[in-house]
């Protein structure tokens, strides 16, 4: 039987309250409940209010039967006494360990004068030898009921305090003690044997407010049984990873081995991060299962997106165009021997090696081709693409043999291109975007009404203006020559061909009505000229 009891020092009936009891070999001792706190805090009165002459009321006495877990059961009845006392008999000695103070602090009252206070027994009752009282926010203190010997034997801190004063000392005081309930929870742990049972009970925040009172007071043993928790349990969420990670690497600093816990985040295998990466984008490229290549060709896209957005002092190496043009060249060399193999007469219904039609080999080619380029893109390292892609003479000759269907996937990656040289994301050489055009605008041009309703992920407007933009980047007559030809196609298939004709106007004008005004504007000029000089 436990027998929880809360009384006030004043004349009159204590008042009861249940509190939880932690039940151990040496003993026991109690915690109050936050809630216990809690309702202490908002029950304490003003410090200058006159107590009232008349006599308390009269509260009844309860007692609260608790059945013990313990195989073994005790033969004697265990008490925990948490008291609210108006009243001290000690002298208190000030020694804070707790956070800085903050600047402008509210001044504390006197502990005499304090309208009460927690009190807390540790261990088999009436065996404590010492008082620690700890002094927390708004006036709020705490008496714990401690032994001497606990203290000295578990915590470095209470040892250079103790042997600082003489060994008579009964009562030490804790002055600006920021968390109460961890600093009461942390001495409770000195009186259990288990520790990793009482932990287990807790919350990864619970338990990173106990380690770093533990950490002040010198409580090593509570340490490695908080960092052996802390590696157990599972983290929830970044920002809780985060203060696991800088809890622990704090006391990294001081000497504490936490490399059990750091494991997580870090690692000692040399395994340069250009293997693993190359071996994740196999993996991925060479995937069938439609639904999984997709969802992971997202993941890994917007990771290196993230890794792209670091600061420059803090990105990492570039590990990837490497990586990423081995896979290109590789694709590359496997569309265009599909392509040869559909292009052969009857072999749209074979099967390749590995049993799966050509068309779809064909597109599965196409994709990761479009992946590798939309990853480059974002690193501003698809120059050498373009140049690749605007090399391919042979396989844009295929491009006209094969059925639509199975072809325009790989109108898609040219649409791309030029949405990236118009929007700037790549840059390539005059001779590259000639070639370009050269190359693959008419098989884009013939592809172009299956893309627009066969392609969900295209859109026609940034398509027309990529391919507008770029055309005019080229020299004058190069836009000519370009644009005389689309303009033919366009007459003939309407929506079916890219509609340039904002590309048109602007040719236009640079052709036609630029000289004109040039003309005009230096016939003015000189005129202005020779009128000055007569003047003069």
């Amino acid at each position: 039987m436990a027998e929880n009891r809360v009384s006030r020092v004043e004349q009159g009936q204590p008042k009861i309250r249940n509190v939880p009891i932690a039940v151990t070999p040496e003993g026991f001792w109690c915690c109050p409940s936050p809630v216990v706190f809690q309702k202490t805090l908002k029950s304490q009165k003003p410090l200058n209010k006159p107590k009232s002459s008349s006599p308390p009321p009269q509260i009844s006495v309860h007692k609260k039967q608790i059945p013990l877990t313990e195989k073994k059961p005790m033969t004697t009845p265990i008490s925990s006494v948490v008291t609210y006392d108006d009243q001290r008999t000690f002298t208190p000695v000030n020694h804070g360990i707790s956070a800085p103070i903050v600047p402008e602090r509210v001044s504390r009252p006197k502990v005499e004068h304090m309208p009460r206070n927690v009190a807390i027994e540790y261990g088999a009752p009436g065996t404590s030898d010492m008082k620690l009282i700890l002094l927390g926010k708004q006036g709020f203190c705490v008496k714990l009921s401690v032994h001497k010997k606990v203290l000295l034997e578990h915590s470095c801190f209470f040892t250079d305090k103790l042997s600082e004063q003489e060994s008579s000392l009964s009562c030490l005081e804790i002055d600006d003690c920021e968390d109460v309930e961890s600093y009461v929870e942390t001495v409770g742990f000195m009186y259990c044997k288990e520790m990793k049972q009482r932990l287990m009970k807790q919350s990864v925040s619970c338990v990173l407010r106990i380690l770093k009172v533990a950490e002040l007071i010198g409580f090593h043993s509570c340490i490695q049984s908080c960092l052996e928790y802390l590696e157990a349990v599972p983290w929830v969420g970044e920002e809780e990873e985060e203060k696991v990670v800088s809890s622990v690497l704090r006391l990294q600093g001081e000497g504490v081995g936490v490399t059990s816990v750091l494991k997580r985040i870090t690692s000692n295998v040399c395994n340069p991060p250009n293997e693993t990466l190359s071996h994740i984008m196999e993996l991925v490229l060479k995937s069938n299962e439609e639904r999984g290549r997709r969802e992971m060709k997202f993941t890994v896209l917007k990771l290196l997106r993230e890794n792209n957005s670091l600061p420059s002092y803090a990105a990492p190496a570039d590990i990837c165009s490497e990586t990423v043009y081995t896979f290109c060249r590789s694709c590359l060399d496997s569309l265009l021997s599909l392509f040869k193999r559909a292009a052969e007469p009857e072999s749209i219904d074979n099967a390749t090696d590995s049993k799966e039609p050509v068309v779809k080999q064909i597109a599965l080619e196409a994709d990761n081709l479009s992946w590798l380029l939309e990853i480059l893109a974002d690193r501003q390292s698809a120059d050498e693409f373009a140049l690749r892609w605007a090399s391919q003479q042979e396989l844009a000759t295929l491009h006209s043999k094969l059925p639509i269907v199975s072809r325009y996937p790989v109108s898609c990656i040219t649409a791309r291109l030029f949405v990236g040289i118009g929007k700037g994301e790549l840059l390539p050489v005059k001779e590259t975007r000639q070639l370009l055009l050269q190359t693959w605008l008419q098989p884009l041009i013939n592809d172009y009404n299956w893309l627009q309703h066969g392609c969900r992920s295209f859109d026609r407007k940034v398509v027309e203006e990529g391919i507008s933009r770029t055309i005019l980047t080229l020299p004058l007559e190069d836009q000519q020559s370009i644009l005389l030809a689309w303009l033919g196609s366009f007459l003939k298939a309407g929506d079916n061909c890219p509609n340039l004709q904002r590309a048109f106007e602007v040719w236009w004008r640079r052709t036609f009505i630029r000289p004109f005004a040039d003309a005009q504007g230096n016939v003015l000029h000189s005129d202005s000229s020779g009128t000055s000089k007569q003047q003069d």
